[in-house]
């Protein structure tokens, strides 16, 4: 009976945790999920049993595995390890994307390896708050970003205002490789009401320091001095 308690206090605290990484209040979680905000009140407090129906549900809202749901945030190690056997690749707006790091809320990084297809369809730009930095692995690449386009080729780097349109094509006939690196925001944005699009889901990003608000600036780092490893 302690064990289920346990489980159901894990659960409880997974999700209002989950919820406050995106700044949204109980009202909001019911609008996307479906379900009451009584109920989810009564989730978070361990006083009420998920069935698999709801939890299935608040997985997918918040982009995480049903286990995921169960694991207590202080059970979580400081140090997290994804081994290549274990990173899957998922599909979002036409990009394919492997998450390197399942950290969750312990670390401000949140590192993609990303591959652009050059049959990616449309023309769609994305924006949303914080900062991206992308490093070209493979192949070759635009960046397109507030009505400008940055042509970029392995071994270079570009780092930019998210808020800002943007999106990522692959040139010539094979994909392009690249790693994204973005960060969650620290403090509330200043209307957190406002619509936000993104290509992949849930990145979460930091906002640019005040006094550095380029549009975008990038150079070619040496191969030797950069590698997947140094995340």
């Amino acid at each position: 009976m302690e064990e289920i308690q346990s489980q159901l206090s894990s659960f409880g605290a997974r999700l209002k945790q989950l919820r406050a990484r995106r700044g949204w209040t109980l009202q909001e979680l019911a609008a996307r999920s479906g379900l009451s905000r009584a109920f989810l009140s009564r989730l978070e407090s361990g006083n009420r049993h998920a069935s698999i129906a709801a939890a299935l549900t608040l997985s997918r809202i918040f982009d995480v595995s049903l286990a995921s749901l169960f694991e207590s945030p202080v059970n979580e190690t400081p140090c997290v390890i994804v081994r290549a056997a274990e990173a899957s690749e998922r599909s979002a707006n036409g990009l394919k994307y492997v998450p390197l790091s399942q950290a969750g809320q312990l670390f401000n990084l949140q590192p993609l390896r990303v591959r652009v297809s050059p049959l990616r369809r449309g023309n769609e730009h994305y924006h949303h708050d914080g900062e991206e930095w992308i490093y070209v692995l493979s192949g070759s690449l635009t960046l397109s970003l507030a009505g400008k386009k940055y042509d970029l080729e392995p071994g270079d780097a570009a780092h930019f205002d998210s808020r800002l349109p943007h999106r990522l094509i692959a040139r010539g006939p094979r994909d392009a490789e690249v790693l994204v690196i973005a960060g969650p925001v620290l403090t509330p944005p200043a209307n957190p009401h406002i619509n936000q699009h993104r290509a992949i889901p849930d990145i979460r990003l930091l906002p640019l320091p005040k006094e550095k608000r380029l549009p975008v600036a990038y150079r070619r780092v040496p191969r030797s001095k950069f590698n997947r490893t140094n995340i």
